[in-house]
């Protein structure tokens, strides 16, 4: 052991070069948890057209049922309990 200082280097970078390619945060873990990720955003982005279809078919539904009941009362004097129906002929 004449020169153990380049050794101990060389060694040590043997090590680093392991951990980068084979431990954890290696490059193909980094790779595998990019792919994940896209993977995540495109489901996400799927939940939330999924959640704004579902916001605007309940905006259709109660202005739906309002437009019913609007109706209703417009054509055959529809009335609520505790109200009381007023007609005026023209």
């Amino acid at each position: 052991m004449r020169r153990p200082v380049p050794t101990i280097l060389l060694g040590m970078l043997l090590v680093l070069q392991l951990q980068l390619w084979f431990g954890r945060g290696s490059v193909p873990d980094v790779w595998r948890l990019r792919q994940q990720h896209q993977a995540q955003l495109q489901l996400n982005a799927s939940a939330e057209q999924d959640v704004e279809r579902l916001r605007a078919e309940i905006r259709d539904l109660r202005d739906g049922l309002e437009m019913v009941e609007e109706r209703a009362r417009a054509e055959i004097g529809m009335v609520k309990p505790n109200e009381i129906f007023v007609q005026i002929a023209k």
